[in-house]
């Protein structure tokens, strides 16, 4: 007996790609806030 394993390894593949997609956004997130605080740091520092 053959069983459909596609519906599930599509299931599987939807929820890894997922989980990278949220991890990319919160580093993204992440970088571009500790950028922000730098450039206001140096912009203070500048006198800006």
């Amino acid at each position: 007996m053959r069983t459909d394993e596609e519906g599930a390894t599509a299931v599987e593949y939807g929820l890894m790609v997922s989980l990278i997609a949220v991890v990319i956004i919160g580093t993204v997130g992440a970088i571009g806030i500790a950028l922000n605080t730098k450039f206001g740091l140096v912009q203070t520092k500048l006198g800006g």
